[in-house]
């Protein structure tokens, strides 16, 4: 039997005195955290929520199977946002719609979530109308057509069915009373109420695709609501793809217990906890970031340079080498060298140490 079968379904139970302490410490965290971002200033404020947003982005697609392109990611959140990042990159559509959906969650968190607003993202989501190869329903509610709605695994044949959502003829009043509660004030924290949304939104699991990402984009607007502000400064969906197959143990055990939800709360307050504490190093990473850029306020730089240092300050992977340089910047490796000795010699960069088959370069912070 799943939850939304059981006779009381959807009377949500948790034991609040389980929760209390995780969610004061959440709550502490939370008022940390925005009390230290109210202390940098507009302008790096801005660069740590562009960090946060374009992480969010890109792990909410992730969590699903979808890779994105971050620099892509990172240019439509700006064009967004106001944000000057320099050059900017041309992003498709699909990146545009999975942006779109997250800073109209976030952005728009006071207004209230209605079925034309969840289609709308669904619609930003898919724009082509197709789920990879698959024509699906766009805009609107499964229709169950091909048969119940199921999460399964395994190869055809072989397939183990974690999950069956309730019947489409039942969504509309489903929904209807999901969106009712969720714009509704309760006697219940918002940071608890943003845990049961994503639970019950993803349970219902009322669209053809792309349940998990409106799922978590409902439960960041419902953290935005909690914190009253615009600005992300966490990502929740970033610490989830960490724990991704704890993530999906957890619902698949849920949806196939009683409405008592304390054990999935409980993650989902510990895992919101461990995201908030992960952005203690976004935080010190945009200060870093702006610090090396008024360092460099007086040297001139090329737009190839600009480049490079970005990946650099945004963290790249691996070493700097001079072939590496040449393919991001898509230049020959005499003008990669040039480029590199430059900056050397301007005190931006510095040979790493420990050297090895090929030379490595990494920036001077001092």
């Amino acid at each position: 039997m799943f939850i939304w079968e059981q006779s009381d379904w959807p009377r949500w139970r948790f034991d609040a005195s389980v929760l209390s302490t995780a969610l004061a410490s959440v709550r502490h965290s939370q008022g940390r955290l925005m009390g230290r971002m109210e202390g940098l200033g507009f302008a790096l404020r801005d660069q740590a929520n562009l960090q946060v947003l374009t992480e969010d982005v890109l792990k909410t697609s992730e969590i699903e199977g979808q890779q994105l392109n971050p620099d892509a990611v990172r240019s439509s959140i700006a064009r967004r946002l106001g944000v000057d990042i320099g050059a900017l990159v041309t992003a498709d559509r699909h990146v545009d719609g999975v942006v779109e959906m997250v800073l109209d969650a976030t952005g728009g968190f006071a207004n209230s979530l209605t079925r034309e607003r969840l289609f709308g993202w669904h619609a930003a989501l898919f724009p082509t109308g197709y789920s990879g190869l698959a024509k699906i329903r766009i805009a609107d509610w499964r229709d169950d057509a091909d048969g119940p709605m199921q999460v399964v695994s395994g190869s055809v044949g072989r397939q183990k069915i974690h999950y069956e959502a309730p019947p489409a003829e039942r969504l509309a009043s489903e929904m209807d009373e999901l969106l009712l509660w969720f714009n509704s004030e309760q006697d219940i924290d918002p940071v608890i109420k943003a845990g049961l949304a994503h639970l019950w939104f993803v349970t219902l699991h009322p669209f053809d695709d792309g349940n998990g990402r409106i799922a978590r984009a409902i439960g960041d607007m419902g953290l935005a609501r909690s914190e009253k502000s615009a600005q992300r400064f966490y990502s929740l969906s970033a610490q989830i793809q960490r724990e991704r197959r704890e993530y999906y143990d957890l619902l698949e055990q849920t949806q196939k217990s009683e409405l008592d939800v304390t054990a999935w709360l409980a993650w989902f307050l510990a895992c919101l906890g461990r995201a908030i504490e992960g952005a203690e190093s976004t935080l010190g990473m945009v200060i870093a970031k702006a610090r090396f850029w008024e360092r460099c306020a007086g040297i001139s730089l090329g737009e190839r340079q600009v480049k490079l240092i970005n990946r650099l300050l945004d963290g790249f992977e691996g070493k700097l080498t001079s072939s590496k340089w040449a393919a991001i910047a898509k230049c020959s490796p005499d003008s990669a060298l040039r480029d590199i000795n430059d900056l050397i010699e301007r005190g931006v960069l510095k040979k790493s140490e420990g050297g090895g088959r090929s030379t490595s370069y990494e920036l001077l912070f001092e």
